[in-house]
């Protein structure tokens, strides 16, 4: 539940909407490519986990695979994507609160959520685990609900499809499904959460049930949402100032049925924010007691919580507030494009580790593993493929990614040396 509250979030439920925008019926593609590459990297990552289970995961695979410079990279490139992450959550929030409240200021609501966030996550590991299950199941309930609402006013003829109403299935041309792929594989971040809580798990056996229902119930969660949504409503209303689901309820005229909607959505946006500070915690932390960064960060309080570095991980709010302030109309566009890189450089990361992985390993070794890659070595060489091809695109549209993409590897080749300098031997 922490890897599907962490991807069932603001990536689907706002990002939708701007690659709807973006692509129009066709983004259809783009969901079932970066469906396609998560299963690479769930696959990759499941056969991993099972083999080293350890906080830090991604991080440890490059360290073990790899070399330092690329098990630095995994974590603390994750950990800015995270953190960034947050605050994007933020905005969404906000967003979503302006359907009620349309005279009240952005920034306050995200103070509100960022202190209500900020106490759970200092608090016990499980009582952050009671609130997430709860907040993930409103959210997964409610868009499956969504989805069996959708299929059957469709299938019932009760709603015309809008595959090829407004301009085709292609509006904005044959190529646009891969400019739509950042938020596609953006919406599906979060399966790499399966291996960073594995250092937490009860058992180790548990870990292939966990990634195979994770990536499961997401490719069914994603690529269900997407088609019944550009089906029911004309893509040309989709957007980013609210939530395509809200408007979606709106179309079809349900009494009442868009403000519930607009509640899951606010509630999918903080259990969103939830896991992700949570995990963002957990990969400092990890950084810390592998030497990469501040021993205090390694700390733990009296409930077990790695005070320190929830603290700096939710610096991605104070980055959320200066959006809505100087940037409010491209705030969450902008806040996605940056978080972008720091989160693909772990799946980039991970299926490197695992071609080496499996390089190195015997027929033998591979066969007692509990969860095996049906996909084996060559899966994860196609994934890298289509995950670079995403990142690419997503520095080329709009430009300004392309610069703090490449500022963002700048600043971790930097700390990367310094922390080299620093680190105890």
């Amino acid at each position: 539940m922490v890897a599907v509250g962490g991807s069932i979030g603001t990536g689907l439920l706002l990002g939708s909407g701007a690659a709807m925008e973006v692509a129009g019926p066709a983004a259809i593609l783009s969901f079932l490519i970066a469906a396609f590459a998560n299963w690479t990297v769930a696959m990759a990552l499941g056969e991993l986990a099972c083999a080293h289970p350890a906080a830090g995961s991604f991080g440890v695979y490059g360290d073990l695979y790899l070399n330092s410079f690329f098990g630095f990279i995994a974590r603390a490139g994750y950990w800015i994507g995270l953190a960034l992450a947050i605050g994007a959550e933020m905005v969404a929030a906000a967003t979503y609160m302006s359907a009620w409240f349309p005279g009240a200021r952005s920034y306050l609501w995200i103070i509100v959520f960022s202190a209500l966030l900020l106490v759970i996550n200092l608090r016990s590991v499980g009582s952050y685990g009671r609130v997430e299950f709860w907040l993930s199941m409103i959210k997964l309930a409610t868009i499956i609900v969504f989805i069996v609402i959708g299929a059957a006013l469709l299938l019932g003829g009760r709603v015309a499809p809008q595959y090829d109403a407004q301009g085709g299935f292609f509006p904005k041309g044959l190529w646009s499904p891969l400019v739509a792929m950042t938020f596609a594989v953006y919406s599906f971040g979060g399966v790499e959460m399966v291996a960073v809580t594995t250092g937490e798990s009860r058992s180790s056996k548990e870990t292939p049930r966990a990634v195979w229902l994770t990536f499961l119930i997401l490719t069914f969660v994603y690529v269900g949402a997407i088609i019944i949504l550009l089906g029911v409503m004309p893509w040309n209303h989709a957007g980013v100032t609210e939530s395509p689901f809200v408007t979606t309820f709106r179309t079809v005229r349900i009494p009442h049925a868009s403000g519930v909607m607009n509640f899951v959505v606010l509630t999918a946006a903080l259990s969103g924010a939830n896991a992700t500070l949570y995990v963002a915690s957990r990969m400092l932390f990890s950084l810390a007691r592998s030497g990469w960064a501040s021993a205090r960060l390694g700390r733990l309080n009296p409930e077990g919580s790695p005070q320190y570095a929830v603290l700096l991980s939710s610096f991605g709010i104070l980055f959320a507030l200066a959006l809505v302030l100087w940037a409010p109309e491209n705030a969450f566009r902008y806040i996605v494009g940056a978080a972008f890189t720091g989160m693909i450089l772990s799946w980039l990361v991970s299926l490197a580790a695992h071609i080496s992985f499996r390089n190195r390993r015997t027929p033998q070794e591979l066969a007692a593993l509990p969860l095996r890659s049906p996909l084996g070595k060559w899966g994860s060489i196609v994934g890298f493929i289509l995950v670079t091809t995403a990142l690419i695109q997503t520095w080329l549209y709009p430009r300004m990614n392309l610069w703090s993409g490449l500022a963002c590897f700048a600043v971790l080749v930097m700390s990367y040396f310094v922390a080299r300098i620093n680190r105890p031997t």
